[in-house]
């Protein structure tokens, strides 16, 4: 696959492949982030972070 978005339904530890794809979206940055690169998640909010200081961000805005 070549730059396809990916859906995914997030899991605290793993998340499932809905539909194939590459790359999500950081629901915060905008900024794609590959499959073999996606660390950080939100579950509860299905969402992807780019890295450690979009997830931070996210959880101050809370």
């Amino acid at each position: 696959m070549k730059n396809k978005l990916a859906k995914l339904k997030y899991s605290p530890n793993n998340y499932s492949v809905i539909e194939e794809g590459d790359y999500v979206v950081c629901a915060v940055s905008g900024k794609k982030i590959f499959l073999e690169n996606l660390t950080y998640w939100n579950v509860q909010d299905q969402e992807p972070y780019f890295s450690y200081i979009e997830a931070s961000i996210k959880r101050e805005k809370i």
